[in-house]
Parts: structure tokens; C-alpha cells; sequence
């Protein structure tokens, strides 16, 4: 199961991230996960929504660069060496995780990673077989 993630490449400078969020607040639109990656001229700032198709309608009609791609969400227990035992496991089936960022679920002892591998239906099929549970992106909208 893969998730739909928005990267929004964005000019360094103030008040970018602010119109974003703002933008996407003003439209009910709820962000459920985020990485900003930047450096000194631009960023891409990554976002899982409860709602992509219209945020990034909201985006690109507000002048921002947005293109979707599949990242897999994926559930781990909220303890020390668990991040590590998911990490082995992606190896040892020869995958290659481009980025990955995390969030902790508010209710529950668990973690969500997100992970971008090179070939996320690679990277499904392996989280599977090792029988990892694998959010998809109305599970992660409901959060």
C-alpha cells in the first residue's frame, strides 16, 4: 500500500512555509505529516494531507511548484531499536530508502515512518512479506 505525498518546491526566503500552511488551513485542509529540506536558495517541502488532490489544486493556483509521489507509511512500535529492526529488514531485502521522516501517533504506543524508496512497489512488497503494517492514505487522514 502506497501513500500520495506532496513536495512543494519552495524559494528560501520568510514567509513561504506561512503561506503555505495558511493556504491549506484556510481551506480545511489538515497536514498529517512533514519534512522541510532545504538549502540556501530553495527547499521542498514534503506533506502528507487529508485531502492532496485539492491541496495541490490550492497550491499550484497560489504559484507553487507541487508534484505528487508514492511514499509508503508504515507502523512500528514507539520503542527503542524498533526504527533499527524496520531499517535491517529494508536492507536485507535490497532496498535503497531515498529519505524517510516520522511522526508519533498521539493515542497509541506506535510511530508512523514514512519511507521514499527508489521502487516503492519494491518497497511494499518487502514491508509485507515481513508482515509490517502499511497505512494507506485515508488511514492516515483519520489520525
Amino acid at each position: 500500500m502506497k501513500v500520495t505525498q506532496l513536495s512543494v518546491f519552495i524559494q528560501n526566503r520568510s514567509g513561504r512555509l506561512a503561506a503555505i500552511t495558511t493556504a491549506l488551513g484556510e481551506m480545511g485542509i489538515n497536514i498529517r505529516a512533514m519534512a522541510l529540506e532545504d538549502n540556501s536558495e530553495f527547499g521542498i517541502f514534503r506533506l502528507i494531507v487529508d485531502d492532496t488532490d485539492r491541496a495541490r489544486q490550492l497550491l499550484k493556483e497560489r504559484g507553487f511548484a507541487v508534484r505528487l509521489s508514492e511514499v509508503v507509511a508504515v507502523e512500528i512500535g514507539d520503542t527503542p531499536g524498533s526504527l533499527g529492526t524496520l531499517l535491517c529488514d529494508v536492507r536485507d531485502a535490497g532496498l535503497n530508502v531515498d529519505y524517510m521522516y516520522a511522526f508519533v501517533q498521539k493515542n497509541a504506543d506506535l510511530a508512523v515512518i514514512i519511507l521514499r524508496f527508489d521502487n516503492p512497489d519494491e518497497g511494499v512488497s518487502a514491508l509485507n512479506r515481513k508482515d509490517y503494517t502499511l497505512l494507506s492514505d485515508r488511514q492516515l487522514a483519520e489520525l
